[in-house]
């Protein structure tokens, strides 16, 4: 039986991704499944640079807009939601075109795993966890989980709170349960393409110009909303997204509107570094052109 073939196309923020993924989808007739994990959340809008109504108008997207702010959102969840809007573009003979820059979820679809004995989330456990400072709690896990600890920062709070909450909720550490998770090969014949592969200070200089965009595009006045509403709640992942909660020291009057753009941008760079590592470790294609991409993609296609 054939294989089906899909297309993903990760990378750092700002690298091009969104852009190259419309005009593929455009010339192969294909439809776009966003492998991000903020643009999955509604009204979550300018903060993370989610495709414009005329950017969704030229090309069908799917997983944006999807989830409430203050549900949180896993991996096993996209891997759901991903195969079934995968499956969908084929069934009407298009080409999915997987594209984001959060790695864990292509890796998730690449290398499907067992979640069974992954632990439900418990919001009671994690708003508790969360009350602690960063520190405190990675030295918790280091103190229960040294290789998990070793493997994750301890400013990544939200990784770090989910490997306690494992723990607490389980017996059983991050390490352990990992370990006796199955992974399966891929059912899809994956074509992997890398943004991003450009001069590390043009990426940042990008990074620095969207940001700058944002806030001129009223950024803030969406956080504002987005807190006056209740949709970025204490505890939530939306409400540590990368984009808002480095606006919340100006809605509440503690810094200047610079100083906050400023740390929304050393953030941002942070981000992209990281994403950068994760996607080092995968064999797959960089291109830094769309003409690139293309070529590659007939090719793929042509491919038995």
């Amino acid at each position: 039986m054939d294989i089906s073939k899909i297309v993903i196309i990760g990378g750092p923020t700002a690298s091009g991704k969104s852009g190259l993924a419309l005009k593929l989808a455009q010339e192969f007739d294909g439809e776009i499944i966003s492998s991000d994990s903020m643009q999955i959340y509604k009204r979550l809008d300018i903060g993370t640079a989610k495709p414009t109504a005329q950017e969704q108008a030229l090309v069908r997207h799917h997983l944006v807009d999807t989830v409430e702010p203050w549900k949180n959102y896993s991996a096993a969840d996209f891997v759901r939601d991903a195969k079934a809007a995968i499956n969908d573009v084929i069934s009407r003979g298009k080409l999915p075109v997987v594209c984001g820059g959060t790695g864990l979820y292509i890796e998730a679809l690449i290398h499907p795993t067992d979640y069974s004995s992954e632990t439900d989330a418990d919001e009671e456990l994690r708003a508790k966890l969360l009350q602690k400072d960063a520190h405190t709690l990675w030295c918790e896990l280091r103190q229960i989980d040294p290789e998990a600890a070793e493997k994750t920062h301890e400013n990544n709070k939200k990784r770090v709170v989910r490997a306690l909450e494992i723990y607490y909720k389980t017996g059983k550490t991050k390490t352990e349960t990992d370990k006796e998770q199955k992974k399966y090969d891929s059912e899809y014949d994956v074509l992997l393409l890398l943004t991003g592969s450009c001069d590390r200070e043009v990426l940042y200089e990008r990074i620095n110009r969207r940001v700058d965009e944002m806030i001129n595009t009223g950024l803030v006045e969406e956080t504002r909303n987005l807190l006056k509403n209740g949709d970025l709640r204490p505890g939530t992942t939306a409400y540590q997204a990368i984009g808002y909660k480095e606006i919340f020291p100006y809605i509440n009057g503690e810094s200047t509107l610079t100083e906050c753009t400023e740390k929304l941008k050393q953030a941002t760079r942070n981000y992209a570094k990281r994403q950068l590592t994760w996607f080092c470790r995968y064999d797959g294609i960089k291109v830094s052109s769309y003409e690139e991409a293309k070529a590659k993609v007939t090719e793929f296609l042509k491919r038995s």
